[in-house]
């Protein structure tokens, strides 16, 4: 596939470079009036107009005046494998129920554990399955999953099997992330020991056997998991060769990054609630922290700090939390415009979060997130936009117009 004519070339980073930190992040090379040349499942090319060598330039070719190519969106926390939605819990945010009074109720995870525990494999894949594709012709290239609404042997290793389907059908890399530490079911409320020992000793030896997860995680949080109880399921995680992804300061100052830290977790998810200690834990850690704007826009809650972690020289990825009960949606263009409005970051770091950071937070960029010679060819052209900016100004409207995945045109 030979594209000529783009107006921008996005995101030309060196295949050698795996993560942006800090002050890196604002910068985002561009190729102006450029020519790609995909061969294969890989990126061949690339250079100006005025440069393509003779012996390509009689190829056929897609025309992208006036248009934009990107690398594909990667979204590294999603929870997209569910039995139900949860519209009820939105009408009670609106009448000023709190994320714990609902969880209280019955809701919440909870909730979603209840249904999922009866919906069959099946039925899960195929509305997972919808879900994935509408999140693709949005941009994103590559993707993480989570279990954590099964909550039982059964049902965990239920949605585990659901993803490893997603990752045969779809042609898209696909991490699956182990949660069943999201929270406590109801008959372990007050045998919290008693589910930890069912995660380490029932369900980490099916998933390691069968090979089912890339990742653990630990909802890290007052009410849920406590900072012990983290580092003794993520210890457990090790053992079988899981590394640690922690749900971290979501709701408040925990311990929880520090926990992580210390068992050299790839990612910290969430960190709408920071302070100075936070940001000193990670000054000397190859941990990435990944903020999740859309959950703290449906929720109320304060938004991460993304100028304070990049002041302190930290790589910062953006990803989408889809999921039932804290963020219905996993459009990562508006996971990118939330970025620059509430975050205040600038949109080639916004952009770099959610492309090249986020393929760190999932151990790809060596081959994803960025366009180099020998990268894989998961990209996406936009329809005409006057800046690279307009993206992220433009929310609530795509400007994507053809997605494009191990070379070839995806159309759903």
């Amino acid at each position: 596939m030979l594209i000529t004519n783009i107006k921008g070339l996005v995101g030309l980073h060196p295949k050698e470079k795996l993560v942006l930190r800090g002050s890196e992040m604002s910068n985002l090379p561009v190729l102006e009036n450029a020519w790609l040349l995909i061969e294969n499942d890989l990126i061949k090319d690339f250079g100006e107009m005025d440069s393509i060598p003779p012996s390509i330039s009689c190829l056929p070719s897609t025309d992208a005046v006036d248009k934009y190519v990107f690398p594909s969106w990667c979204d590294s926390h999603s929870h997209i494998v569910f039995a139900a939605s949860r519209e009820e819990e939105f009408v009670m945010k609106i009448q000023g129920k709190s994320y714990e009074e609902i969880a209280s109720a019955g809701g919440g995870i909870l909730n979603s554990a209840t249904k999922l525990r009866e919906a069959t494999e099946d039925d899960l894949f195929e509305s997972a399955l919808v879900r994935l594709n509408r999140m693709i012709l949005n941009g994103t290239g590559a993707l993480e999953i989570k279990s954590g609404y099964g909550l039982s042997v059964e049902s965990e290793i239920k949605m585990l099997k659901v993803i490893r389907r997603l990752k045969e059908n779809f042609p898209i890399p696909i991490k699956a992330t182990f949660l069943a530490a999201h929270t406590y079911p109801i008959e372990y409320k007050g045998n919290h020991q008693g589910y930890i020992d069912l995660i380490i000793d029932e369900m980490l030896p099916q998933i390691a056997k069968e090979n089912l997860a890339d990742y653990i995680d630990v909802f890290c949080e007052k009410g849920f998991f406590s900072v012990e109880e983290t580092d003794q399921i993520l210890k457990a995680g090790a053992h079988y060769g899981l590394k640690p992804k922690v749900h971290a300061n979501q709701l408040s100052i925990s311990g929880a990054v520090e926990i992580a830290v210390k068992n050299n977790a790839v990612s910290v998810d969430h960190l709408e609630e920071t302070n100075a200690e936070t940001i000193q834990s990670l000054l000397n850690s190859n941990t990435i922290v990944t903020l999740l704007p859309s959950c703290s826009f449906y929720l109320g809650i304060p938004f991460g700090n993304a100028k304070g972690f990049m002041e302190a020289n930290l790589p910062v990825a953006l990803a989408s939390d889809y999921n039932p009960g804290s963020t219905p949606s996993g459009n990562m263009n508006f996971v990118v415009s939330l970025g620059c409005i509430k975050l205040k970051m600038l949109p080639e770091q916004a952009i770099n979060a959610a492309t090249l950071n986020g393929a760190a937070a999932l151990e790809l960029s060596g081959d994803f997130g960025s366009i180099a010679i020998g990268k894989k060819a998961n990209l996406f052209i936009t329809k005409p936009m006057p800046s690279i900016a307009y993206l992220p100004y433009s929310f609530g409207e795509t400007q994507i117009e053809t997605v494009i995945l191990n070379g070839e045109i995806y159309n759903g």
